[in-house]
């Protein structure tokens, strides 16, 4: 894929258009924004934090890193990519946004597919050890340390928006989607990590198994499910996936001692990757 610069973003204070002068993202009242020697911009105004470091934390950041780069996870992202760019017209560049994006594993993924179109990727997430790592690995994204409550990006902009086992806000991406721009959601299915589930928990709730309602201002356009076995034969490998995940703080000292014990693990991955295209004039 051709990799342009993405060319919308705004000011988290005002909305209003930001541009790039000597690595710093200014707005015409006069808000300024350096950019990192890393490659990424932070745009997340300190009276919009929860907290004074939010977001994922810097082992969890390279948990993921490690597991993502593994491979373990490939089928999702060809599987998110093949929804990106279906119906892609080649001859106009695609503005994409990953609203929680990481370390940037998925569009990174998409940036290596093969084919001929033009991209213009931005990746967004609030932990700014997520963002740190995803520029360090390639500098053709944009990359920017902000909210998904807040998104620093243009009305009407994208054509492209992932929530990918994210935190949704959907009058934000109606927002910032084009009328006829996709939605690409992933979630986690009703047996998605069932196995690495049992041992942390002395029991297991049982998850919906049916498709989620429609956001308001989306209809829904296509849904697949992704559902694969992966072997895992290194304790480093299962170590990292469970500290990828929301399980290893929510699981009891015993039940992390117990996946600390395991030497190999086989696990089913299910995902559900659905798509909904913003409806014209739903914000």
């Amino acid at each position: 894929m051709n990799i342009i610069p993405f060319q919308h973003l705004c000011c988290p204070l005002d909305g209003l258009p930001l541009a790039l002068a000597d690595r710093s993202w200014r707005c015409s009242a006069g808000h300024c924004y350096d950019s990192a020697r890393q490659g990424y911009t932070h745009l997340l105004p300190v009276q919009n934090k929860r907290s004074k470091d939010p977001g994922d934390s810097k082992d969890m950041v390279a948990a993921r890193q490690r597991f993502l780069n593994g491979g373990y996870y490939r089928p999702i992202a060809e599987a998110v990519s093949r929804q990106v760019l279906a119906d892609d017209p080649q001859d106009l560049p695609l503005a994409c946004l990953d609203a929680g994006s990481g370390e940037g594993y998925y569009l990174r993924q998409l940036a290596e597919t093969e084919g001929d179109g033009t991209l213009a990727l931005m990746g967004l997430d609030i932990s700014k050890w997520a963002v740190l790592a995803a520029a360090k690995q390639d500098r053709r994204v944009c990359w920017v340390v902000g909210s998904n409550a807040n998104l620093p990006v243009a009305s009407d902009s994208l054509d492209r928006l992932l929530c990918l086992f994210g935190f949704p806000v959907y009058d934000e991406f109606a927002r910032v989607l084009k009328p006829g721009g996709k939605l690409i959601q992933v979630d986690a299915g009703a047996d998605h990590l069932r196995q690495l589930r049992e041992i942390v928990y002395p029991s297991l709730k049982p998850r919906d198994q049916g498709q989620k309602p429609v956001p308001p201002g989306f209809e829904r356009l296509t849904s697949e499910t992704v559902r694969f076995e992966l072997a895992l034969q290194e304790p480093e490998a299962i170590a990292d996936l469970l500290a990828m995940t929301p399980h290893l703080y929510r699981a009891s000292a015993e039940g992390r001692t117990r996946a600390a014990g395991l030497k190999t693990l086989t696990v089913t991955v299910e995902v559900v990757v659905q798509s909904f295209g913003r409806i014209t004039g739903s914000h």
